[in-house]
């Protein structure tokens, strides 16, 4: 299967999991960019997930997440991007969106896989941010080569333009 996206404006694009609690922390930041502050930019935002269709709901209600939301549960996206598969845990000491330690985080993670009965995706499944478009443009690429190597949301936002928000702890005026 061959992957075509048709992008209109420019996009902030990220690829996330459901049941990990530090892209839920991440998408969850990401879910607060205030709207005008894109509209103002003519940026959009996007996030896709390696999970089944039925995820996205109660996602989108646990993170606040307002923005599209869509799933690749073949990982196609993902495979056309050459975003890695491999089971690497990061160092969150510098990381500006998660919230949780790592104990209880990857507990919490555990335990709301076992409560749905299913993982939602190949967990090894690394993701990354890209700032893409309008058309076939790649104005940005960062592929994680760990759970926790998301790049800083407000470094996304300047590199597309948008102006910095201010995070619980990525502090901006």
């Amino acid at each position: 299967m061959q992957v075509q996206m048709r992008i209109l404006k420019r996009t902030l694009f990220t690829t996330q999991h459901f049941h990990c609690f530090v892209c839920k922390d991440y998408i969850g930041d990401l879910g607060i960019v205030p709207p005008e502050y894109l509209q103002a930019a003519n940026v959009g935002i996007v996030a896709i997930g390696p999970a089944p269709y039925k995820f996205i709901k109660p996602f989108k209600e646990e993170t606040h997440f307002n923005y599209p939301l869509y799933t690749d549960p073949e990982r196609e996206v993902y495979k056309t991007l050459s975003l890695t598969e491999k089971m690497v845990h990061g160092d969150g000491k510098n990381n500006k969106h998660v919230k949780q330690n790592l104990f209880m985080g990857t507990l919490r993670s555990t335990w709301n896989a076992l409560k749905v009965g299913e993982f939602e995706g190949n967990i090894k499944q690394q993701g990354g941010a890209f700032i893409l478009g309008p058309g076939d443009v790649v104005h940005f690429a960062h592929i994680d080569e760990n759970s926790l190597d998301h790049t800083p949301i407000n470094d996304l936002l300047e590199k597309a333009g948008v102006a910095a928000v201010s995070f619980p702890k990525d502090k901006r005026e």
